[in-house]
């Protein structure tokens, strides 16, 4: 199994998966939940003090067999399978952090192909399975922090974007890497609404898709990804916020000019086309400084770049990380 580079949290970072298990409770007496700091803080102590009783999905699968397993050694803290697989922003599915995991079914994963076009030697429509096959799969652990202030800790498994790249050779004019979110208001019923414009859209520069620590996500927990984790391929780059790691993929164009992207399209003044976890580059509504771990009551200070700051933080040397946020 390959390991993946510095910057995996240390266990003391788990979330208890007895707090998490509560949130569906939470969830049926809260307000509409709105993103705030104020939000978060307030579900999670009402989740964090009280008893609960076993629910159904409390533990993750059987890994794959022919897989990757997950060594003893590893010394990673988890977010348990069943929180990262039930609290989801996946407005395809609606705007409850539920509404993915009771919804998803409706995705028909096969057949599934994936457009590969634009600054490559030759476009290429791949299926699910062909792309799979051309790339061993690798686990990743990686801290993932919303911009909503939250965060979880989660086992991918899957192939780095960079290798996909090569091999489709890009030409000389390539400098961004645009992805597109599949659209089909019948098997997405949140596409359905205006709140976003429709697909969802997402780029990134060339350097940063060519970076080791970018993946093309296929699975987690050792499974194949479930539908309301983006099915089945998603882009997950670490260092960034969330909402960058674009789901349910049915398009990857390398471009020459930067791509459009669906948040900074919606509210450029709220999300950047970069979207770096930044500390010092807070939110219109909230601060960006600490972050709440998923199931933990104290906010803990976050990191630049999320953690990956030695990996990654050349890629934007004598950028104005205030202003390309």
């Amino acid at each position: 199994m390959k390991r993946p580079p510095s910057g995996s949290p240390p266990p003391s970072e788990v979330t208890p998966e007895q707090v998490y298990l509560r949130r569906r409770e939470f969830l049926k007496q809260a307000a509409y939940f709105t993103g705030t700091v104020a939000g978060v803080g307030g579900a999670l102590q009402f989740l964090s003090g009280r008893p609960i009783g076993k629910l159904r999905g409390d533990a993750p699968p059987e890994p794959l067999a022919n897989g990757p397993k997950e060594t003893a050694d590893t010394g990673e803290a988890l977010t348990p399978y069943s929180a990262v697989t039930t609290y989801n922003n996946f407005y395809e599915f609606g705007l409850d952090k539920g509404d993915p995991a009771r919804l998803a079914a409706s995705l028909v994963l096969e057949p599934w192909t994936v457009l590969i076009d634009g600054e490559v030697r030759q476009a290429r429509r791949v299926d699910i399975s062909t792309l799979q096959s051309w790339f061993p799969p690798e686990e990743r652990i990686y801290r993932m922090r919303c911009v909503e202030a939250w965060s979880m800790v989660i086992p991918w498994l899957g192939f780095p974007l960079g290798e996909l790249i090569r091999r489709v050779e890009p030409t000389s004019k390539a400098k961004f890497v645009a992805f597109t979110t599949l659209l089909d208001p019948e098997q997405l019923p949140g596409q359905r609404s205006d709140v976003l414009d429709w697909p969802y859209v997402e780029g990134l520069r060339l350097d940063e898709a060519l970076h080791p620590l970018t993946l093309l996500a296929t699975g987690l927990y050792g499974r194949p990804l479930p539908n309301q984790n983006g099915a089945p391929l998603r882009l997950v780059v670490p260092w960034k916020y969330g909402f960058k790691n674009i789901k349910s993929i049915v398009r990857i164009t390398l471009t020459e000019r930067q791509p459009p992207s669906t948040w900074n399209l919606a509210a450029p003044g709220e999300y950047g086309f970069y979207a770096n976890v930044n500390p010092q580059v807070n939110h219109p509504r909230w601060s960006q400084a600490t972050e709440r771990r998923i199931g933990q009551f104290n906010r803990r200070a976050t990191l630049p770049f999320n953690g990956y700051a030695e990996e990654v933080a050349h890629l934007y040397d004598g950028l104005d990380l205030r202003r390309f946020f």
